[in-house]
């Protein structure tokens, strides 16, 4: 039985690929040009429909007007956004609408596919899951779970990298999920049934680290009562992971150098070196160039290591993957903790979640979930089980139905539009009578400054701008905005082409430089 798909986009050329895409997938495709049609579509499909792929920025009805609309009619559809690049503010929003998920543009038809699989999944019993899976257990890259086009980049990578026995360095944040990648490199490659051996180099004491690193002998120095093998050897065959390598003392360097070179190390104590064989895969969260230049690290040790990098992004720079994660990980902890029903994260959670920078990463997520898990009585999570989360975002406010993301820097800076939090687009009527703004008596200009990305409603004469000096200084924003790119800028403005073109010429805006004001002599 075909699944049914409607794709609700103002742009005939996105509607025509985004078609192609869910057809190649075997799925049958309905469109609309805007969130009018698209309610008119549902109308007329009913149960029909499985996943919705909606713009945001549409004439006549938006994308969050859509999602509003759909929610007051109690129509449960798994809708995924589509947003520009830049517009985690308008997601946040879209999130807490109701959202299932979203997708940057350009999308590619696979990470398309993607999102309306997982749509398709959803799932409420938890019985059916797979049980939390172990750290040390094999990882393929298929368990890896990422959407985003980041992520992507480096799963190619990867599965390059795990072709061959080249050494791999992976940068990135602390628990971005570099262990993780080796794993999937590992199981990958033709060492996938030989012995994966995890070395943390800043969580191992320095006297200690030569020993651990190579073996040492029985008697080759005090305290040593027997031999012990080392971590190469143990490794050998397989694949060594380094894991905080730019935390090695430089001692250590000269041999892991040696090892590296000539593929034999020097065990303490021992007469003769000792031949393994060893894929080196090693992981940072320093920057090793750095480290160089201060002489905290060799720079012949850094060459021979660094032939293949992977820099893995961190979380906040591809947020696209915070939903999916989100919801993956509550499916494995409700198995974990033997529930009959994972627990669904409302919308507002969602937006909380997607909104926030995670300086943790993924680890963080993952355990702000199996908290929030654990502790949950009530099927669902929602804001009020993620505080921690919620206290770090400024401008918080817990109930009142106002947004909550307020000057995050990643996120949309929304405040309040009670009279006591006017944004510096509205003249300031704080404190002024209801009869002095009805007789329009001329006001002194504000004294703010208008920050980059708002317009101006207040001139200064104090008096409201006119619509066409408004429309003005937006269409010349809007072509900076947008690089000079026609369609998108007619497209996110709601206006046609030819209309475009028109206006710039009526108000005589170079689009090769939007923001220079041509000088008129008048006679």
């Amino acid at each position: 039985m075909s699944t049914h798909i409607l794709l609700i986009d103002d742009d005939p050329v996105q509607r025509r690929l985004l078609r192609h895409a869910v057809e190649r997938i075997g799925h049958v495709a309905h469109m609309a040009e805007n969130g009018r049609q698209g309610l008119e579509a549902l109308g007329r499909l009913g149960d029909k429909v499985s996943v919705i792929i909606l713009d945001l920025m549409m004439p006549e009805m938006n994308g969050l007007a859509f999602l509003n609309a759909m929610k007051d009619r109690g129509i449960e559809i798994p809708v995924i956004v589509q947003t520009g690049q830049g517009g985690i503010e308008t997601v946040v929003m879209a999130m807490r609408a109701g959202a299932f998920d979203f997708v940057v543009k350009p999308v590619s038809p696979e990470r398309i596919g993607t999102a309306i699989n997982n749509a398709l999944k959803v799932d409420r019993t938890a019985a059916a899951r797979v049980p939390v899976r172990s750290r040390s257990s094999t990882i393929r890259f298929e368990d890896i779970v990422a959407v985003s086009p980041a992520m992507a980049r480096v799963m190619e990578l990867a599965k390059r990298a795990s072709q061959s026995d080249i050494p791999v360095v992976l940068e990135g944040e602390s628990g971005v999920g570099k262990e993780m990648v080796a794993r999937a490199i590992q199981a990958g490659s033709d060492r996938a049934s030989k012995p994966f051996v995890t070395v943390n180099c800043g969580a191992i004491p320095h006297n200690l680290v030569e020993s651990i690193l190579f073996g040492h002998e029985k008697g080759a120095f005090t305290g040593a009562t027997e031999k012990h093998a080392g971590k190469f050897a143990e490794a050998d065959g397989g694949t060594l992971f380094l894991d905080e390598i730019g935390d090695l003392p430089l001692e250590v360097q000269v041999k892991l150098l040696r090892a590296i070179q000539h593929g034999e190390i020097e065990t303490i104590g021992a007469r003769r070196t000792q031949k393994v064989d060893v894929r080196l895969i090693s992981a940072t969260n320093k920057d090793l160039i750095a480290a160089v230049k201060n002489g905290e690290f060799r720079e012949d040790l850094y060459y021979r290591l660094n032939v293949f990098p992977i820099t893995i992004p961190a979380l906040r720079r591809r947020k696209e993957d915070i939903p999916v994660l989100a919801r993956t990980f509550s499916e494995r902890f409700a198995a974990g903790q033997k529930l009959e029903t994972v627990p669904d994260i409302t919308p507002s959670a969602m937006a909380l979640l997607t909104a926030f920078d995670w300086p943790g990463n993924i680890r963080q997520l993952e355990n702000s979930i199996f908290r929030a898990v654990v502790l949950n009585e009530g099927g669902h999570l929602d804001v009020g089980d993620f505080p921690q989360i919620a206290a770090q975002i400024p401008g918080y406010i817990s109930s009142d139905g106002e947004s909550i993301f307020t000057g995050n820097r990643d996120v949309m800076q929304a405040p309040s539009m009670s009279v006591n939090h006017m944004p510096s687009v509205f003249p300031d009527f704080a404190g002024t009578g209801v009869e002095e703004v009805r007789h329009h008596e001329p006001r002194p200009a504000p004294v703010h400054t208008i920050p980059e990305g708002f317009l101006a409603a207040v001139g200064p004469d104090g008096e409201v701008r006119t619509i066409a000096v408004v429309e003005e200084e937006l269409i010349r924003f809007a072509l900076r905005f947008y690089r000079g790119q026609m369609s998108e800028v007619a497209r996110r403005l709601g206006i046609g082409r030819s209309t475009l073109y028109r206006k710039l010429k009526d108000y005589g805006i170079d689009p090769d430089d939007p923001m220079r004001v041509r000088e008129f002599e008048h006679a």
